[in-house]
């Protein structure tokens, strides 16, 4: 598998710079709409598409901790992905780079954070448990203080923060947790196929990119983690010929 190249650092910038701006840009237009007079038709797909989103920020901040965002530049790298966390719901950057390489050295095991402790193996148990790992207290005081920013210096609707803000950051975080942790690192009746401890889904790439960013594409993620998110597909078709992935049935063997 192929190294980043050169162009991959005008690629990783572009892409990583275009979610946040379109992160931004779509939570700006919808905190200034009247809510309360739009349809519920209209609503749902306004939330869906802010918590997606929202997803691409937290997968961009992943991607920067792989340094894959701007390979030539550590400094600017881990400032595009420091952005993105903070964005996200002021997470610390370094805390969550910790985190995440502890992850990767010891995947679903008892040194891995993101794992479950061995009693909370069921989804909502696993979920509550993996979210008390990460979120803090200066955080929930921080977003405290951004939500009265909001309503009294910006004059924001509360129906509108809860809506477009505060809803589709916890609904981003399942489908982060769903797709990327439990469906991948979750021990099937045959166990673990190999140290990855992973395994990954077998998606199209356009629904792969619509649940979390071809982030269910975890085994070959987890075998090259130097690839960024949007070069994942390449890797799938790729291991898909060579029949690589562990976890791969003979059906997807033969695409």
């Amino acid at each position: 598998m192929k190294k980043p190249s050169k162009s991959d650092n005008i690629k990783g910038i572009s892409i990583a710079l275009l979610v946040i701006i379109l992160w931004g840009a779509s939570l700006i237009g919808l905190l200034a709409l009247n809510a309360t007079g739009l349809p519920v038709v209209l609503i749902i797909p306004a939330m869906l598409l802010q918590t997606f989103l929202y997803t691409g920020l937290f997968i961009t901040a992943h991607d920067a901790m792989h340094r894959t965002i701007f390979p030539r530049s550590r400094k600017i790298n881990n400032a595009i992905g420091s952005l993105a966390v903070k964005l996200y719901a002021l997470f610390s950057y370094s805390k969550l780079l910790e985190k995440h390489w502890a992850h990767h050295r010891n995947p679903a095991s008892r040194d891995d954070p993101d794992f479950h402790d061995g009693q909370h193996r069921d989804f909502f148990r696993w979920y509550f448990h993996f979210m008390r790992g990460y979120i803090t207290w200066r955080q929930i005081l921080g977003m405290a203080i951004a939500f009265n920013l909001f309503i009294y210096v910006f004059n924001v609707p509360t129906i509108n923060l809860i809506l477009f803000w505060i809803a589709p950051s916890l609904l981003s975080t399942v489908q982060l947790f769903y797709f990327g942790t439990y469906l991948p690192h979750r021990e099937s009746e045959a166990g673990y196929k190999d140290q990855h401890r992973t395994r990954s889904n077998y998606y199209g790439v356009l629904w792969s990119f619509l649940t979390c960013y071809h982030f269910g594409y975890h085994w070959e993620h987890h075998e090259y983690p130097y690839v960024p998110w949007w070069r994942l597909p390449a890797v799938r078709r790729q291991v898909s010929i060579s029949s690589r992935s562990p976890e791969m049935p003979a059906s997807e063997k033969r695409r």
